[in-house]
């Protein structure tokens, strides 16, 4: 078993699963109307930032918080922005399960356990 061609295998099943297909036809629509497109960009930079403050230990900005959460509702009361986002999080939760089935096999020594001899 060669493991590239598993690789490439594995990117194709990728694309043509349902998450990746749902996910890339509400982006195309997302990207179709430049207005909610840029709104999403926004919002979710915003939410990055934050996260990645957060992250470093800064203090929980209340004010920033309360604007990202009215922020959020008023972009999910579009059905387009909410439905974007489901989709975002399922094709997410996909490719998170399939990086941890991956990554578990690339375990030296690092993970919770710290075991060096526990490679298999």
């Amino acid at each position: 078993m060669n493991v590239y061609d598993q690789a490439h295998q594995l990117a194709t099943a990728i694309k043509e699963s349902e998450e990746c297909k749902q996910f890339n036809e509400v982006r195309k629509k997302v990207e179709d109307n430049p207005e909610l497109d840029a709104a999403i960009k926004d919002f979710m930079k915003k939410q990055f930032e934050f996260q990645a403050s957060q992250m470093m230990g800064q203090e929980l900005n209340q004010e920033e918080f309360a604007r990202l959460q009215q922020l959020s509702a008023v972009l999910m009361q579009d059905p387009l922005t909410s439905q974007y986002f489901q989709n975002q999080m399922r094709f997410s939760q996909m490719m998170s399960d399939v990086y941890k089935i991956i990554g578990d096999v690339a375990d030296f020594g690092v993970g919770p356990m710290g075991d060096v001899g526990n490679m298999q």
